[in-house]
């Protein structure tokens, strides 16, 4: 069964509900995996509203640290008191080191081009390689997985991704070209 993106059924029991966070407050084109934004607030609220309609009574609830995501899974466990929040810093989005905050478009070609020939081992800015974010992101995933019921995750698209691959037995990726090219729009989901 392919995920639903357009968000109109429940999770079946075990599966995972993976939303990605609303807008933030940052102009478009920019590189901001581990930067800490904020997210528009209308837009996270508007997003809660829906996700909260689509969770089973005290579905546990896993979000990444960054206050993008923190804010939309506030605003979902306050209209639902039934769930239960829990912080992980396995489900923040890859940390682009040096290049948090550069617009992709300035960044050289050449560092691109790097990254993209050692897709999974290099440190793209210095901090992490997509490796390290497949594992983090796998051990969270294994962990969600071996639970009696389903859980939701509010993260961002790279984490996203890396989900998607585990959910089909991939592990790790070395080829750029593996790397899932499409993820939920902001503040949207799909189930895995």
């Amino acid at each position: 069964m392919p995920p639903d993106i357009a968000g109109t059924q429940s999770p079946p029991a075990r599966q995972t509900l993976l939303v990605r966070h609303a807008r933030p407050l940052v102009a478009p084109g920019v590189c901001y995996g581990a930067t800490d934004l904020k997210a528009d607030a209308a837009a996270t609220r508007e997003a809660a509203g829906r996700i909260a309609q689509l969770l089973a009574p005290d579905t546990p609830v896993w979000s990444s640290p960054l206050r993008r995501c923190q804010a939309l899974s506030r605003a979902l466990c306050d209209l639902r008191p039934d769930l239960t929040l829990h912080t992980d810093h396995r489900l923040a989005e890859m940390d682009f080191g040096s290049w948090e905050g550069w617009r992709w478009a300035d960044i050289p070609q050449a560092e691109i081009d790097a990254w993209t020939a050692r897709f999974g081992s290099l440190r793209f800015g210095g901090r992490e390689s997509v490796s390290e974010l497949m594992a983090r992101v796998g051990a969270a995933w294994q962990e969600a997985r071996s639970g009696a019921g389903a859980v939701a995750w509010v993260t961002h698209a790279g984490v996203i991704r890396a989900a998607s691959l585990w959910a089909a037995g991939v592990t790790d990726v070395h080829d750029a070209s593996a790397w899932p090219a499409h993820a939920p729009g902001f503040g949207e989901h799909l189930f895995l």
